[in-house]
C-alpha cells in the first residue's frame, strides 16, 4: 500500500515506515521501524494511511469552538518583555515593536505556559518508557487491563492512528509528540504568529499532545511495574502526617518519576527491610509508589512538602522532577537531613555521584560532611536511601525546624503588625492577627490557619523581622498533624470497557446527569477540605466522580461525621456514585479517555485518527466537567487545554484567573448557540449549555452550581435535561439563593421540566415569555448530516 504522505503499512505484516508525513513532521521522512509482525489489527478499521495532525489539521473544529467560546482575556500587566526591542507597552489598541497586540500577546503567554506543561509531561514519558524498555524490553507486551480493556490507547489511536501492542510500539507516539511541541514553541517565537485566536487554536494543540504523552507514560508504568489495571476496587492506602511510624528510619521520596522511588521499594523488600523503613511520599510519585507497594504512604499533596520537611520526620529525602519546591536543598539542611536528586531536570546545583562507589556515598552521607549528591542510577539510589537512612535516623532523632511552644510566643512577640505578611499570602489569610494573638499565648487562631494554608511560605520572606511564620502555624497546630490520618483509594488506571458499556447511555441520555473531574494541584482557595465536600456532594447526586494527582489526595483527606473519608462511603468503580481515583497526574490521560470510549464502544464512532467527529460527539452528547480547583502549575493549564479540545469545559478556583485567559460563551447570544440537526440538516437552537469552555469560580459554592449547569448538553433527551435541571436547580437554591435566572434558556420542551419543580419553574417560564424549542440530534459538523436540507 502506498500513500502521498503519512504512515505506509506493509500488508503482510513484516515492516511499517513513517515517511514523508508532511511539512510539521519533516523529520520523519525516511524514517523506518522494524517492529515485527504487525497485523491489520494493529490498526482500527478501515485500513489506510493516517497522517498525524499537523499545527493546522484540526484548526477549523478549533475555530468552531472559538467561535462560541471566545477568549476573555486578564492581563497581569500591560507590557510585553519578551525580546530586546521592548518592554513594549500594550494598553488599548498599542501594538508592540513587533507589531503584537495586547490578545494576541496574552494568547502567546497562554501557550508558552502550555507548551510548558505539555514538554514536562511527555519529557517524564520519555524518561518512563526508556526506563521500563531498558527493564523489561521493547516486546514487553502492553497491559492496562487485560481482556477488561480492549481500547488500551483511546488517545493515542485518536490522535495517531497507531494501536500499541508493545513499549517500543510507544516510541513513535513520543517521537511526534516531541516534534510538536517543538513547532509550538517556535510559533512564540518573536515575528511568528500574530492572531490570538490562532495562537488559541495552537493551546488546544498542545493540550491535544501533552493528553497523548501522559497516556504514553502511565500505559508505560502500568504496564511494566505491575500497578492496578483498570481495578474498580483498588486497596486503600495511608493518607496524613499522622500514618507515620516516626520510631522508625523514614524516607521521603517527593516528585513524580516513580522508579527511584520504586527501587527503594525494591531495594526494602529484597533484603528484607520492608517493615523496618517507612517509605512516605509527597505529590504523584507518592500515588504511583502507593500502586506499585501497599508498605508506601502518602504524607499529602505538593502544599505539604514545607509542613512535613519541618516537622524532623524525614531522615533522608529524595527528588526526582516536576513539582518539588525548589529550596528543597536548604530546607534539609535545617533539619540535618541528606538529600539525594535523581534527574537530570532537577540537580539542584549537587555533585554527581552517580559512579561512585555506594560506601563512599552513605559514608559521607552519615558523617555530615555532604548535604546532598545527584544519583541518576535508580537501583543506587534505592541502597544508597534505605542505608542512610537506617545509619543517621539515630543520631537525627528526628530534629524538628518546628519552634516548641515557648520559642513561637517569643517569635510571635517580634511581630510589628506591619501586615506584609498578609499581603503577601495568595489567600489574604488573617496571619497578622494570628501572629498577635499568639504574642499573648492564644494559639487557636495559628492553629485554624492550618487547614487553609497553601504551604507556599510567601509570608516568611515578606516578614521584616524574619519571623518563621509558617513554622509557627504547623507548630501551633502539632495536635493536629498528629492526628492527620486518612485514607486514599490507590490509583487503578485506565476504565474498563465493560463500565463504558453499562454507563454509556445513561450518560448520553442523560440519565446519570454527568462526569466530574477533579483534577490538578493544591492552590486551593480555602484547603483541601472543599474538594473532598464537591467530590462527596456530587457521588451522592449520583454523577461519576473521577480523581487525580493531588487533587485525590484532597478528595481524601476529610473525614464524615461518621469518621469516614470520600473513598470510604463510594465506590471506586466508574458508575453512577462512584469516586474513581484513576492515579497521578499522566493518568488524567484515562478521563479524558474515558469520554472518548464512550463515542467509540457506546456509540460506535470509528476511532482512528477521527479526533473532529470524536471531539463534536463529546461536546454535545457527553456531560463531563473538569474542576482544577487548586490549579497552579503550567501542567495543570496543559491538562485542561486538552480536555478543551475536547470541547470539555473545566472550571478552576479563584487562583486560576492568573492564567490570564478564560474561554467565556454569551448565554444571551442565540446566534452562537446553533447546531446542525444530523437528522434534517437544518440549522437549529442548541441552547447555551455548556455556556462556558474555561471558567474561574470564586467560591466553592460557585463552582458547584456552575459544574451542574456544565453538564447540559443538546442531545439530553427530556428525561435526562430534568435529572440536570433538577440537580441545578437544587444546588442553587441551597448555595446561592433562589431559582438560577437562566433556567427559562434551558427548558426546551415541557418534558425537561422536573416534575417535583413543575409549579415554580412554570411561573419562571412564564415570566420570560418561554416558548417552546426542540431537542435536536447536535453536531457541529456538517458532514456528520444523514440527510441533506432538500
Amino acid at each position: 500500500m502506498n500513500s502521498k504522505g503519512g504512515i505506509v503499512v506493509n500488508r503482510k505484516g513484516v515492516h511499517f515506515r513513517i515517511k514523508e508525513i508532511k511539512s510539521d513532521l519533516a523529520q520523519f521522512r525516511d524514517l523506518s521501524i522494524t517492529i515485527g509482525a504487525i497485523n491489520q489489527e494493529r490498526w482500527d478499521e478501515p485500513m489506510g494511511p493516517t497522517p498525524f495532525p499537523s499545527l493546522t489539521t484540526l484548526r477549523p473544529w478549533d475555530q468552531k469552538l472559538l467561535a462560541r467560546y471566545k477568549p476573555f482575556y486578564m492581563p497581569f500587566c500591560d507590557l510585553c518583555c519578551l525580546c530586546t526591542y521592548g518592554k513594549c507597552d500594550l494598553t488599548g489598541t498599542k501594538r508592540g515593536a513587533c507589531g503584537i497586540s495586547m490578545p494576541a500577546q496574552q494568547s502567546r503567554t497562554v501557550l508558552i505556559t502550555a507548551c510548558i506543561g505539555a514538554a514536562t509531561h511527555t519529557s517524564h514519558a520519555r524518561d518512563l518508557l526508556n526506563y521500563v524498555i531498558e527493564r523489561s524490553g521493547r516486546d514487553c507486551p502492553i497491559n492496562v487491563g487485560g481482556v477488561g480493556v480492549e481500547v488500551e490507547a483511546p488517545i493515542t489511536r485518536l490522535v495517531t492512528g497507531i494501536k500499541p501492542e508493545t513499549l517500543g510500539d510507544l516510541e513513535p507516539v513520543l517521537d511526534y509528540c516531541e516534534n510538536q511541541i517543538t513547532q509550538l514553541l517556535a510559533v512564540t517565537h518573536t515575528g511568528q504568529e500574530g492572531n490570538n485566536l490562532d495562537f488559541e487554536s495552537k493551546v488546544f494543540h498542545a493540550g491535544m499532545i501533552d493528553h497523548l504523552g501522559m497516556e504514553v507514560a502511565d500505559i508505560a508504568q502500568v504496564s511494566a511495574l505491575g500497578f492496578p489495571r483498570a481495578e474498580p476496587e483498588t486497596p486503600l492506602a495511608d493518607l496524613g502526617l499522622g500514618t507515620v511510624d516516626i520510631s522508625k528510619p523514614v524516607i521521603l521520596v517527593i516528585g513524580h518519576n516513580v522508579p527511584p522511588a520504586a527501587a527503594i521499594i525494591d531495594y526494602l523488600r529484597d533484603n528484607g527491610l520492608s517493615s523496618s523503613v517507612e517509605v512516605t511520599g509527597i505529590c504523584c510519585t507518592a500515588l504511583d509508589l502507593t500502586r506499585y507497594s501497599d508498605k508506601a504512604k502518602i504524607i499529602g499533596p505538593i502544599s505539604w512538602q514545607l509542613r512535613y520537611i519541618r516537622s524532623g520526620v524525614p531522615d533522608v529525602i529524595v527528588v526526582d522532577e516536576q513539582c518539588v519546591r525548589t529550596d528543597t536543598l536548604q530546607e534539609a539542611a535545617h533539619i540535618h537531613t541528606p538529600l539525594i536528586a535523581t534527574s537530570e531536570k532537577n540537580c539542584l546545583g549537587l555533585p554527581d555521584r552517580t559512579a561512585d562507589a555506594v560506601d563512599d556515598i552513605v559514608e559521607g552521607f552519615v558523617n555530615g560532611t555532604v548535604p546532598g549528591a545527584l544519583i541518576l542510577d535508580t537501583v543506587k539510589v534505592g541502597e544508597v536511601a534505605t542505608r542512610v537512612a537506617q545509619a543517621i535516623a539515630p543520631k537525627r532523632k528526628k530534629h524538628s525546624a518546628l519552634p516548641t511552644s515557648h520559642q513561637l510566643t517569643d517569635w510571635a512577640k517580634k511581630c510589628t503588625q506591619c501586615m506584609l505578611c498578609r499581603r503577601a499570602c495568595p489567600n489574604d489569610l488573617p496571619v497578622a492577627q494570628a501572629v498577635k494573638a499568639a504574642a499573648g499565648g492564644n494559639l487557636s487562631l495559628l492553629d485554624e490557619l492550618y487547614d487553609d494554608c497553601l504551604g507556599c511560605g510567601r509570608c516568611e520572606p515578606a516578614c521584616t523581622q524574619k519571623i518563621p511564620i509558617h513554622s509557627l502555624i504547623v507548630a501551633a497546630a502539632d495536635r493536629k498533624t498528629r492526628e492527620e490520618t486518612y485514607c486514599i483509594r490507590t490509583g487503578r488506571g485506565a476504565i474498563q470497557d465493560v463500565e463504558i458499556r453499562k454507563v454509556g447511555g445513561p450518560i448520553v441520555l442523560g440519565e446519570i446527569p454527568g462526569i466530574v473531574a477533579f483534577v490538578g494541584c493544591a492552590n486551593y482557595p480555602k484547603g483541601s477540605r472543599e474538594v473532598a465536600e464537591m467530590c462527596m456532594e456530587f457521588a451522592k447526586r449520583r454523577y461519576i466522580v473521577c480523581t487525580s494527582g493531588c487533587s485525590a489526595m484532597s478528595a481524601g483527606m476529610y473525614r464524615n461525621e461518621d469518621g469516614k473519608t470520600a473513598y470510604e462511603q463510594y465506590s471506586g468503580a466508574f458508575e453512577a456514585g462512584g469516586i474513581v481515583n484513576v492515579g497521578s497526574c499522566v493518568s488524567n490521560a484515562h478521563i479524558a479517555g474515558a469520554a472518548i470510549k464512550i463515542a467509540s464502544i457506546f456509540a460506535k464512532r470509528p476511532l482512528r485518527g477521527n479526533y473532529e467527529e470524536i471531539a463534536d460527539y463529546v461536546h454535545n452528547r457527553v456531560g463531563a466537567v473538569g474542576v482544577a480547583w487548586g490549579a497552579m502549575s503550567q501542567k495543570a493549564l496543559a491538562i485542561a487545554a486538552g480536555f478543551w479540545r475536547l470541547g470539555i469545559p473545566v472550571v478552576v478556583g479563584p487562583h486560576g484567573t492568573k492564567y490570564r485567559r478564560m474561554l467565556l460563551g454569551r448565554a444571551d447570544k442565540d446566534a452562537d448557540w446553533f447546531v446542525t440537526d444530523a437528522r434534517t440538516g437544518e440549522s437549529v437552537y442548541g441552547g447555551p449549555v455548556p455556556e462556558h469552555l474555561f471558567f474561574a469560580a470564586e467560591t466553592k459554592e460557585e463552582a458547584m452550581v456552575m459544574v451542574a449547569k456544565l453538564t447540559m448538553r443538546p442531545n439530553d433527551t427530556g428525561k435526562g435535561r430534568a435529572n440536570k435541571l433538577a440537580n441545578y436547580i437544587d444546588l442553587h437554591k441551597r448555595l446561592v439563593g433562589g431559582i438560577p435566572p437562566d433556567v427559562y434558556r434551558l427548558v426546551r420542551t415541557p418534558s425537561d421540566i422536573p416534575l417535583t419543580m413543575k409549579d415554580e419553574i412554570v411561573i419562571h417560564l412564564d415570566e420570560h415569555g418561554w416558548k417552546e424549542g426542540m431537542i435536536p440530534d447536535p453536531t457541529l459538523l456538517t458532514r456528520m448530516v444523514h440527510k441533506k436540507k432538500v
